[in-house]
């Protein structure tokens, strides 16, 4: 008996240990079992107490007083199928006649405290159906991917979300997107895990940094372009546009369009054209927006135009030619004046981490999902790249992105250095990467240099 206490309480030691050290271990050995037989076990009297059931059907109520026997209970969603994950458990329901998915996502909060779960959220899997996931812990307190991730053209992990499943930045739905942060609140590492997760993928990465290039140039090696001051952002995006151009000239010449072939192989876009002929895409990558839309003399406000207008155009007509925008900053309002509002409105994909102000939170989601404003404005200091991601689909995730040390971006991006394509139109504004102690300005080469 001795020997049976002492095991049992080195078990509720270790269980502990486990829990406030590494809760995704004490999860997958203890946390899941507990957290399926809870669920399981109060599943009926939960359901019912939220509000989550239905009166039984007339002819069960006829078939009761008919036979003189009790009155049915009333019903809940029945379970189609449950299973545990890495850092929770899914629910899958199938929903009674006059239910709806709003009516468990309404119960969400109550249904996380029935359950003594972390978190719970539910989304409709096709017409009465309703998945319920719910996390064991804190999973955006200590990021960790999984180690499998899925992969896709064009297709990237860069966070994780609330609900345990990885957060992708997918440009071939979601082609433009905008992301926002006040200083310290993780927008940087949000960048390094995106250039990070494009480096080893065939794509072309072009930089723009008014910092004198600080942010990007460190990985210049992965990158086919880079601009550090407006003036050469203004010419790099002349070019990029003159590209965008050509490749458009590039789909017409190879449409296809006679009788002779189905209309799933005539090109509209690159990803319709032959491997051999595809144009390599491109990422843009733009540090700081508001940079490119200040100005102070006449000369200042005619560059800026020019910057937006050419800005807007890749917004607006890239995606066919295979240029997507990644526009970053810490401030976007209507106060940078013209143009700001038509390109806040082709980006497509918004993320926005710890803001200062609510305007900027309302440029993000006011036109997408309000109810993510107060979501974005009420992220603690402390919790430095928690954001808030959503679409133009009105829905949107609490992510956060795993910490990356810029020593660990550099190193793989220098991994792919061989990966990184040579554009010619892009080519006098290619990184020249000196020694330790060289400065290499980024201003653009003379075409003997490029």
């Amino acid at each position: 008996m001795t020997a049976f206490t002492v095991a049992l309480v080195l078990v509720v030691a270790a269980a502990g240990l486990l829990r406030w050290r590494r809760p995704a271990w004490y999860w997958l050995a203890f946390g899941v079992t507990l957290a399926a037989l809870r669920v399981l076990v109060r599943y009926r009297s939960v359901m019912d107490a939220c509000g989550l059931t239905v009166p039984p059907a007339r002819w069960r109520l006829s078939l009761a007083r008919a036979t003189n026997r009790p009155i049915p209970e009333p019903r809940p969603p029945r379970i189609r199928r449950l299973w545990p994950t890495r850092t929770g458990l899914v629910l899958r329901l199938k929903l009674r006649p006059g239910q709806d998915v709003f009516d468990i996502a309404a119960a969400s909060d109550r249904l996380r405290h029935s359950f003594s779960m972390f978190g719970v959220t539910a989304r409709e899997v096709r017409s009465g159906v309703v998945e319920v996931r719910m996390t064991g812990y804190d999973v955006l307190k200590r990021v960790q991917m999984p180690a499998e991730t899925e992969t896709r053209a064009m297709r990237v992990p860069v966070a994780l979300r609330e609900d345990g499943s990885v957060h992708y930045r997918d440009y071939r739905a979601i082609p433009h997107a905008l992301t926002l942060g006040a200083t310290e609140s993780g927008k940087s590492v949000y960048q390094r895990n995106l250039a990070a997760g494009l480096a080893p993928l065939d794509v072309a990465l072009v930089g723009i940094d008014c910092k004198q290039g600080v942010e990007l140039f460190p990985l210049a090696r992965r990158f086919s372009a880079l601009a550090d001051s407006p003036d050469t952002a203004a010419e790099l995006l002349d070019a990029l546009v003159a590209r965008m151009a050509d490749v458009y000239r590039l789909i017409r010449t190879q449409q296809r369009i006679t009788v002779d072939v189905p209309d799933a192989e005539i090109a509209a876009d690159i990803w319709d054209l032959p491997d051999e002929l595809r144009p390599t895409p491109v990422v843009v990558l733009v540090d700081e927006v508001a940079e490119l839309a200040l100005y102070a003399t006449k000369e200042e406000e005619r560059r800026r135009d020019r910057i937006i207008t050419a800005l807007v155009r890749l917004a607006q007509l890239g995606r066919a030619a295979g240029i997507y925008l990644e526009i970053c900053g810490q401030r976007f309002g209507s106060e940078l004046g013209k143009g700001i509002t038509m390109l806040r409105a082709q980006l497509t994909g918004r993320t926005a981490h710890r803001l200062n102000d609510e305007t900027s939170a309302n440029m993000a989601f006011g036109d997408i999902a309000p109810d993510a404003v107060l979501a974005a404005i009420q992220i603690p200091a402390e919790l430095r790249g928690l954001a808030i991601a959503g679409d133009a689909s009105g829905g949107w995730h609490r992510i956060r992105a795993p910490h990356t040390s810029l020593r660990q971006a550099v190193n793989l991006c220098n991994r792919y250095a061989d990966r990184t394509p040579d554009l010619p139109e892009l080519a006098p504004f290619r990184p020249t990467t000196g020694t330790a102690t060289e400065l290499v300005p980024l201003a653009k080469a003379s075409p003997a240099t490029a």
